[in-house]
């Protein structure tokens, strides 16, 4: 109470201090106005002015917080043209998605913290990074799928009926339509037929390997690209030192082998690499 007290007193001298020296200059004598009405006056428009600035700046607050909310939950596209080869990103998660020609992603720069969500026109091969407190959704126009972790395809293009195979974990697949849910299992493939979710052992057990055969990667960090292609062969391994894993690149890769895929991100990067065993390291 002390400091408000003083706090008043210093606020009525400024203005008495303001009064006197507008007086002194003759702004206020043709009013005929009296020193007290013009204090008491000030004293009030004061006092409004603190009431506005702090309904300002509480606004201000909460609209900044607003805008960084929808900042933080912006959508990318990721868009593969007609005909091109596997289109390959890995997301802020970990999870790799495989986006086969002609269709497109939209994901998020940084997913929320309870859950990760993005969609999906056409076709993309799925490998979800597990996280049981924050599951993964892929929106398709007719279909929601919830994954925990696992790899999976999806065919959702308009010259065949929607169809999820599941490479391994378990996949939850819903109809928007009559909000009916399916589990899938590994080797087990969902077929939406006559608006209805049939189950049946997975026929094609080579598509989950199409999506590698050829592949492209768009501005990708080259720890995520050795990540993907060391998940297609086990039997030679490609490493990079720490220091250049966050160079990024653009390239495609054709059927290549191991020793021709160091071998051609050496030549981008201007780097060398060596063999040791069943790892090649890459290097500056």
């Amino acid at each position: 109470m002390k400091k408000e007290k003083k706090h008043i007193i210093q606020t009525e001298q400024a203005w008495e201090h303001l009064y006197n020296r507008l007086l002194h200059d003759g702004l206020l004598t043709e009013y005929g106005i009296q020193q007290s009405g013009i204090i008491s006056s000030l004293r009030k428009i004061s006092w409004v002015a603190i009431f506005l600035l702090l309904c300002i700046s509480i606004t201000t607050l909460f609209y900044t917080n607003r805008l960084g909310e929808k900042t933080d939950t912006t959508l990318l596209t990721l868009q593969n043209k007609k005909d091109a080869a596997t289109l390959v990103k890995t997301l802020e998660d970990g999870s790799i998605v495989y986006l086969a020609d002609n269709s497109q992603l939209q994901y998020p720069e940084h997913f929320q913290t309870d859950k990760r969500i993005v969609t999906l026109k056409g076709d993309a091969l799925f490998d979800v990074s597990g996280n049981k407190e924050r599951p993964f959704f892929i929106e398709t126009d007719n279909m929601q799928i919830e994954v925990l972790g696992t790899a999976f395809n999806i065919i959702n293009n308009e010259n065949k009926p929607f169809e999820l195979s599941v490479l391994r974990g378990t996949v939850k697949v819903t109809s928007m339509q009559n909000k009916t849910s399916v589990l899938v299992n590994a080797g087990e493939t969902v077929t939406l037929l006559a608006r209805q979710l049939q189950i049946n052992a997975t026929q094609d057990t080579k598509q989950f390997a199409r999506y590698t055969q050829l592949m492209q990667f768009k501005d990708e960090r080259l720890a995520d690209i050795l990540r993907v292609v060391n998940l297609t062969n086990s039997e030679m391994q490609i490493q990079a030192t720490p220091n250049i894993e966050d160079h990024r690149l653009t390239v495609r890769f054709t059927n290549n082998s191991p020793d021709e895929i160091a071998r051609l991100l050496c030549a981008a990067l201007n780097l060398k690499y060596t063999q040791d065993k069943n790892t090649l390291f890459i290097k500056p």
